[in-house]
């Protein structure tokens, strides 16, 4: 089916993200967008994930139905346009352009954590702790969280030298196995019944 929601493209959504003084950046949206979609939480409700986004009480205030309707809209267009990835299994990591310095890379490594702990690991678990898997399943989550440790890792060794292209060796070397760790999950867990996950604003 045909999604109604058109994903404004990364530069529109990034200044609606902006706009709304929303903390959290793209990248992690996307990433807490794409874990919430996967998760076997199906209580979860796009509009729980969306209001995660700012802190506890911070959510913006939405003056008129028609300004609610744009805001939930423009979510859910993202939403929508990571679903389709998933469903072609073809969800990809945000791509940096190949930082120069120390100081750049450990920016990287640091927001990369983020995007897999506070992104996709957080929107998996959907803010429930007692969620039943299947032992494989709990298995590869807690190993996603093992290799956002490894991006913090690297930046706390990048802040501490100045050659760092072993560092990215391994920065790239994780990328791939967190890849294939997500590929893993989406054809194993996600894919069998996905036409169950589509959910929608209310």
């Amino acid at each position: 089916m045909q999604s109604e929601n058109k994903y404004l493209g990364d530069d529109k959504f990034k200044k609606f993200l902006e706009h709304y003084h929303c903390p959290t950046s793209l990248e992690v949206v996307k990433m807490k967008f794409s874990g919430a979609i996967c998760s076997p939480n199906l209580n979860l409700r796009p509009t729980d994930v969306i209001s995660s986004f700012w802190e506890e009480n911070r959510a913006p205030r939405l003056e008129t139905k028609e300004e609610a309707d744009l805001f939930f809209k423009f979510f859910m267009g993202l939403w929508d346009e990571l679903f389709s990835d998933i469903k072609k299994n073809q969800l990809e990591l945000p791509v940096y352009e190949n930082p120069e310095n120390s100081a750049d890379f450990a920016k990287v490594c640091r927001a990369r954590y983020d995007q897999i702990e506070y992104g996709f690991v957080e929107g998996f678990w959907g803010g429930q702790d007692n969620l039943k898997l299947p032992s494989y399943l709990a298995e590869l989550i807690d190993s996603l969280s093992q290799m956002a440790e490894v991006y913090a890792t690297l930046a706390q060794k990048a802040e501490a030298q100045t050659d760092i292209n072993n560092l990215k060796k391994h920065f790239s070397a994780t990328d791939t196995m967190v890849e294939k760790a997500i590929a893993f999950l989406i054809e194993n867990s996600v894919l069998p019944r996905i036409e169950s996950l589509q959910r929608t604003v209310h």
